[in-house]
């Protein structure tokens, strides 16, 4: 089959959604098809330029590319799903969630006035008649799922992404370290790791891989509470040396706001490693079991600290929780997706 993939891209930044896209179309290539991905650059400020996007995509008809009929296209994340198709099978991402059930908290850029009321308005009645043209709706979790069933009434089957970084990921201790390798923007909450880390009792180092826009303030906040020497802000890293950092790693941190999937949570399960998350954190808790394979705590620096302590003073309570973490994710595979997205492809 020849396939297109339709993802949209902010220039400059890369993350969980490009290495799902890339993870996707090298699945596909090897399976015989010939795959390619097609991707827009999007602004969301000001609002009115996420209506040009929208516009931008549906301008797009990919039936066919230079006299060759397509296939199948698979539209992932906002707003690619727009894009115009006789077989369009949609993979859902996110929609833009700032206009969604961010709307009016602390992660969300929208506010009260008519214009951006409006705004809102017309994103989520968009993108209900986008998804609803679909062939077929899968989505990267239940959360994504149950966001598009309360917004845009359609029902998406869950189809939960493998890591790029399967296949790489090893054990081979249980370290003098927690390690974190969320990005550093706001709803990641690295800041409620560092408040928390203030409240420990147990000295323990901490390694935080990535980066993004809060890295100046959360390295603020680092020295106000004098940690230094504890916290360890590495920015990028190389693949083989997170690889090394997962393998090595007492347990994994990855506690951000109502997540809509989160890789941080298979590779560390990968890599039998323990995740300490909290009971908002939305689609880690798809696989996080309090006790079993991780700790669930309450959203709070006390709570965190009482639980990065009980990792910190007992590797071998590291060791069982994090044992249990490879039958969690040992079903997530890029067989499982394929298959599932060409059969339907097939029946259509």
């Amino acid at each position: 089959m020849r396939i297109i993939i339709c993802t949209a891209q902010v220039p400059f930044v890369r993350g969980g959604a490009e290495l799902l896209v890339e993870g996707l179309r090298d699945a596909l290539r090897s399976r015989g098809h010939v795959v390619d991905i097609v991707s827009l650059p999007y602004r969301w400020q000001p609002h009115q330029h996420l209506l040009d996007s929208i516009l931008a995509w549906r301008m797009i008809d990919l039936n066919e590319v230079d006299g060759v009929p397509v296939d199948l296209v698979i539209a992932t994340k906002f707003p690619s799903y727009f894009v115009t198709h006789r077989r369009k099978i949609v993979w859902l991402v996110h929609q833009h969630r700032q206009a969604y059930d961010w709307y009016g908290g602390n992660f969300s850029d929208f506010v009260n006035t008519a214009e951006d009321r409006g705004i809102r308005d017309a994103l989520i009645q968009a993108d209900t008649a986008a998804l609803h043209e679909a062939q077929a709706l899968y989505a990267i979790s239940a959360n994504v799922a149950r966001r598009a069933k309360r917004y845009n009434f359609v029902d998406c089957t869950p189809l939960a992404p493998p890591s790029a970084y399967t296949d790489l990921l090893t054990h081979s201790e249980y370290g003098d370290y927690i390690l974190s390798d969320a990005r550093l923007d706001a709803a990641k909450r690295i800041d409620l790791l560092i408040d928390a880390v203030a409240h420990m009792t147990v000295p323990f180092r901490f390694v935080l891989t990535s980066t993004g826009p809060e890295r100046d303030r959360l390295s603020e906040r680092i020295a106000h509470y004098g940690l230094s020497d504890r916290i360890s802000l590495r920015g990028f890293v190389p693949t083989a040396e997170l690889m090394s950092l997962y393998a090595g790693a007492r347990a994994v941190y990855y506690a951000p706001f109502d997540e809509d999937y989160g890789f941080t949570t298979i590779q560390a399960m990968r890599a039998r490693k323990a995740v300490v998350t909290t009971s908002d954190a939305g689609g880690t808790l798809e696989f996080v079991r309090d006790g079993h394979n991780g700790i669930v705590c309450d959203p709070s620096a006390a709570h965190i600290a009482t639980a990065l302590d009980r990792l910190a003073s007992d590797p071998l309570e590291a060791a069982r929780l994090g044992g249990h973490g490879p039958e969690t994710v040992d079903h997530i595979t890029w067989e499982h997706v394929c298959t599932t997205l060409l059969n339907t492809a097939e029946k259509g």
